[in-house]
C-alpha cells in the first residue's frame, strides 16, 4: 500500500490539538502541494486566507456555530470559492466574465478538490485537520470579517493542528452502497442502510455517544427532510456568483 493510500484510508477529523505551531513555511508548502490539484480550464478559481489572530478566530467560531476547534486550532484556513481573477481576466481583454450556474459550480468544485489536496498533505505529515460546512452558517459575515471582495465565499473552512491524540475511525457506509460497475444499481440498498446504521450506532456508543438505533438514517432523515441554509442562494447572489 502506497503511503498516499496509507494517508487516505487512516483518515479521522481531528478537533483537539496540542499547543505545538505550525511554521508559516509549512503551511506555505501544503497549500502550494495542493495547488498542483486538476482545475476545470486551468482556471484555479480558489484562494485560501490563512488565520492565526486568536480574535478572528474566536469570531469565526462564533460565525459557524460555536465550534471552539476553530479558536483553539493554531491555524485556520478559509478555502474560497474566487472569480476575481477570472474577472480581471475578462476586463483585460475587453470582456465581462458570464456569471452562471456552471462557473460558480466549477469554482465549487475546484474548491473542494484543493482542499482535499491540502487536508490529504497536512495529514501526510502528521497533522490533524477537520473540514468546518458551518462557516456557511453565516458566510456574509464571514466574508466581510475576512476581506473577501465581491466574487469570493468561503466555500469551507479547515482547522489544521497536531492532534493530542489518536482517535478511533469512524466506518463508512458499506462500498456496496456507493460503489457501481458498468451501470448505477441500488438493489438492496435498504439492507445496506440498515447495515450502516446498526455498524455506526455500535461505533458511537464504544465512544459513550447516545445515538438512536438508526444511526445514519434517522439523522439524515431529521437534519434533510427540512431546507438547510434557505437563504444561501440570495446572500451568493450578493457576493458576486449566480446560479441560473
Amino acid at each position: 500500500m502506497s503511503d498516499v493510500i496509507s494517508t487516505l484510508t487512516s483518515h479521522v477529523s481531528q478537533r483537539k490539538y496540542t499547543d505545538q505551531d505550525i511554521e508559516p513555511e509549512v503551511i506555505r508548502t501544503l497549500i502550494n502541494a495542493a495547488r498542483r490539484s486538476p482545475s476545470s480550464n486551468n482556471m484555479q478559481p480558489y484562494s485560501f486566507i490563512v488565520v492565526r489572530n486568536p480574535e478572528t478566530k474566536k469570531r469565526l467560531a462564533m460565525l459557524a456555530g460555536n465550534q471552539k476547534h476553530i479558536e483553539t486550532c493554531p491555524v485556520f484556513i478559509a478555502i474560497c470559492a474566487d472569480i476575481t481573477r477570472l474577472m480581471r481576466a475578462c476586463e483585460m481583454h475587453g470582456k465581462e466574465l458570464a456569471r452562471n450556474t456552471e462557473n460558480f459550480l466549477v469554482s465549487s468544485v475546484d474548491s473542494s478538490i484543493v482542499g482535499m489536496a491540502l487536508a490529504a498533505a497536512a495529514e501526510s505529515i502528521g497533522l490533524g485537520t477537520v473540514m468546518i460546512g458551518g462557516i456557511r452558517n453565516n458566510p456574509a459575515e464571514a466574508a466581510e470579517l475576512l476581506g473577501c471582495p465581491e466574487g469570493v465565499y468561503i466555500v469551507y473552512g479547515m482547522c489544521l493542528g497536531f492532534p493530542q491524540k489518536a482517535l478511533q475511525q469512524k466506518p463508512r457506509l458499506p462500498e456496496e452502497a456507493v460503489i457501481h460497475y458498468e451501470s448505477f444499481d441500488n438493489s438492496g440498498l435498504t439492507s445496506h442502510l440498515e447495515a450502516y446504521d446498526a455498524e455506526l450506532a455500535e461505533h458511537y456508543r464504544s465512544t459513550n455517544r447516545q445515538t438512536p438505533d438508526a444511526a445514519w438514517t434517522g439523522v439524515i432523515a431529521e437534519k434533510f427532510s427540512k431546507p438547510n441554509r434557505p437563504k444561501l442562494k440570495a446572500i451568493l447572489e450578493k457576493l458576486g456568483f449566480r446560479l441560473d
